[in-house]
Parts: structure tokens; sequence; C-alpha cells
């Protein structure tokens, strides 16, 4: 049996370049750990990273880069445990049942001080300094909008049908764990449909980037390279630009910065599923590149067809 759980690594400047992080006691266990905790029926290991996270501590967290996977052997079973860099933004710790207490550490005091080496392996990656911990954009493709041939207006009005309405309302719930503070879209119904309710929940005007619609890139690479580029420079305030565009775009883009994909028969194209986020961060040769097929549990939508 595997046990699914979810937690996070936490950090904050520490000034010089130097990071600390949080770790904390568990009077049941009487450890040292990063918070975690069990996923609740059809929540998603992000979310339930965060909210275990935010249960546990009190802290404000931005979600940021994925970190590793850890497994281990528990009475139920395999444990296992996926973790997410978190930058601490705010909030306070209040001792509760489940954590007595927290400590800021430096790296390799935090590392020192956990009781499993499972942890260790998630601090290790903490520490990376080749490859950002932070994101600063999600690239999303469009909900699905139907069968193209079965439409019978212009195929830029082209709206979503129930499953992309789906996926946009999910984009909606999820999506604000990565602090958005613009939202943008290529001019098509469809891309405007899948972020709208995103915009809507976090309270952002829509705009336009024509530079990322697949006809507009097609056509001079160059200027949607440029936006992207600009949406990946660093930022002095942790949150993300999200751009939502189409499949014949995002992929170009995706190899243009050097991500490749170690798919089936080792093919190297990046997929771009409708409804899929990538999470972006850095830049070319230093650069955080996650894939989300979909936020649904497992990869499954429960909704009809």
């Amino acid at each position: 049996m595997v046990v699914r759980a979810a937690g996070g690594a936490l950090w904050r400047p520490a000034g010089d370049g130097a990071v600390e992080t949080a770790v904390v006691h568990r009077p049941r266990y009487d450890d040292w750990s990063l918070p975690k905790g069990k996923l609740d029926d059809g929540e998603h290991p992000l979310s339930a990273a965060v909210r275990e996270v935010v249960e546990e501590t009190g802290l404000d967290v931005v979600a940021g880069r994925r970190s590793v996977r850890t497994e281990y052997e528990v009475d139920e079973g395999t444990k296992r445990v996926d973790y997410w860099l978190m930058r601490v933004t705010g909030g306070e710790f209040v001792p509760n049942d489940e954590v007595d207490e927290l400590r800021w550490l430096p790296l390799e005091d935090a590392a020192a001080l956990v009781s499993h080496e499972a942890d260790r392996a998630v601090l290790a990656d903490l520490s990376r300094t080749g490859v950002p911990r932070e994101l600063t954009l999600l690239l999303v493709r469009h909900g699905r909008a139907g069968d193209k041939s079965s439409w019978d207006g212009p195929d830029d009005a082209r709206p979503l049908d129930g499953k992309g309405r789906r996926q946009a309302a999910r984009l909606a719930e999820v999506l604000p764990l990565f602090r958005p503070t613009a939202v943008r879209t290529a001019r098509r119904t469809r891309c405007r449909q899948t972020v709208e309710p995103l915009a809507e929940h976090v309270g952002l005007a829509l705009e336009e980037l024509p530079e990322l619609g697949e006809e507009e890139y097609s056509a001079d690479p160059p200027a949607g390279l440029a936006a992207v580029e600009r949406l990946l420079a660093p930022r002095e305030e942790p949150g993300v630009t999200v751009v939502c565009s189409q499949g014949g775009a995002i992929p170009s883009v995706l190899m243009s910065l050097g991500v490749r994909w170690a798919g089936a028969a080792g093919a190297l194209w990046p997929p771009a599923a409708k409804g899929s986020v990538w999470a972006l961060g850095g830049r070319p040769g230093a650069l955080a590149a996650d894939y989300y097929r979909d936020f649904w549990p497992d990869g499954d939508d429960p909704g009809p067809r």
C-alpha cells in the first residue's frame, strides 16, 4: 500500500545570498522534520503540501520549484512524500497539537538536526545554487474546446467545452498557490476562457499577449521569445505571470529555452496537453521547468466527459 503525503522545504533570505530553512519538532514522534502531511481525498499533492505547511506552521508561503520525492517504509506500507520549495512571506508560528517548536536554521545546521535521512535529501535540493528556487512564469495551454471540425464559427472564437470549463475552474483553485501577479492570454476565446476564472479569483485584470498566440508565434518567433524572456526575468518579490497559449507555440518556446522531454521512444519534444501548465523560472542553462499535466489527483478528472 502506498501512503501519499506532501510537504514543503521552507526558506527565507538570510543575507549575503544565503538562505535559512525552517524545521519543526513533532511531539507525537519526538523528531525534527520538514512540515508535511497526508493528502485528503481528491486533493492534488501541491494543494496538500501548502495546506499542511500552513496548518503546521501558521506561515504564509509561495510555492516555487517542485523538489524531490522521498519514499520510505511505514506500518501501513510505503510512504511517498512529494515536496515543493516554498518561500515564506509572512505569518507567525504558534505551537499546536502537531508541532510544538519551529526553528529557523542555516541549511547545514538544519540537515544536522533533522531526524530522518529522507529530509536531508530535500534540504540538499534546497541548497542547490545552479537552478532557481522561485518561479516567474506559468505557461498554460488552453483547456479542451471540443472538435474543431464540428465548430461552425471562426476558429479563434471556438469556446471551451464542458471538460475545458472544469479544467479552467481547477486552475483557478490551484494556481493562486504560486501567487500570480499578472494574468495574460493569447487572442483566442478558448485561451481567454481558460484563465478568466483565475484572473477573477485573484482580482487581476486579464491582459492580452498576442505574441504567444499560435499563428502569431509561428509568424515571428523572436518576438514571442523576447516576451517570454522578459517574463522570466528575476523579481525582487515572489510571484508569477500566468500566460495562456496554444499547443503550436508552447513546445516551440520550451525547446528554444533548452527544455527537453525524456518521453516515449526517447522523444525530446516537450508535451503541452490541454489544460496543462509549465512552471518556469530562471534562464536557459539555469532553468527550472516543471510540467503539470493537470491538477486532478493522480491525473483523474472526475467530471463527465
